[in-house]
């Protein structure tokens, strides 16, 4: 067991936990979020001209 000094503040393995969720939760959200952006579907300029005749 590592001893630490009075003014010494180590995050230990409950900050290494947490911020490995945050990443795993970021990893998760950005995966989510590109499946929903392939199924936008952005209409051409030459689209919107056809449809105002």
């Amino acid at each position: 067991m590592t001893v630490l000094a009075a003014g010494d503040v180590s995050p230990g393995l409950l900050g290494f936990v947490v911020v490995a969720l945050i990443g795993v939760a970021l990893y998760m959200l950005i995966k989510s979020m590109n499946k929903q952006m392939t199924k936008i579907q952005v209409p051409h300029e030459g689209d919107a001209d056809k449809k105002a005749e």
